[in-house]
């Protein structure tokens, strides 16, 4: 069998793992049932769709062919590396500074990864963030998140 598309090769091969990986591991919580669903409901059915999606992705890079093979480029390291230093961050950070100040320095260390960078756009876009974060996570589902590092909250 021919792959006849590199990158829907590689990336249905991504979306089948990661899919998979979702449903293994939200084996070991509670399913619940349709009506009452337990915490594993939701990842279960995340990573069975996302497992489906990638098997679709995968028959259309055996069966459809692409000019040239569609090959992988070259891995964009600055974007690659910049978006995860920022995520890692946001986790280290996120405690002791708060929301407030985190998820703006999250929004601008990821976008230095862009070829374009607009310091007016990246503020409105820090605080459009920030505001409904704050919105969604802590008044809207509740959860325990600091807004301000603990020596402001005090």
């Amino acid at each position: 069998m021919k792959i006849k598309s590199q990158r829907d090769f590689a990336s249905g091969l991504m979306f089948v793992a990661v899919g998979v990986a979702f449903a293994v591991g939200a084996t070991h919580y509670p399913f619940g049932v349709s009506a009452k669903p337990g915490p594993g409901y939701f990842p279960l059915m995340l990573g069975v769709l996302l497992a489906l999606l990638g098997a679709i992705v995968l028959f259309k890079a055996l069966t459809v062919e692409s000019p040239g093979g569609d090959p992988i480029g070259a891995i964009a390291w600055k974007p690659l590396l910049l978006i995860l230093a920022a995520v890692v961050m946001f986790g280290l950070l996120l405690p002791r500074l708060g929301l407030a100040i985190t998820a703006p320095l999250l929004i601008l260390v990821a976008s230095l990864g862009g070829n374009e960078f607009h310091p007016k756009g990246v503020a409105i876009m820090a605080l459009v963030l920030t505001v409904g974060s704050w919105a969604v996570f802590i008044k809207g589902l509740g959860l325990v998140l600091p807004m301000w590092p603990p020596f402001l909250a005090g």
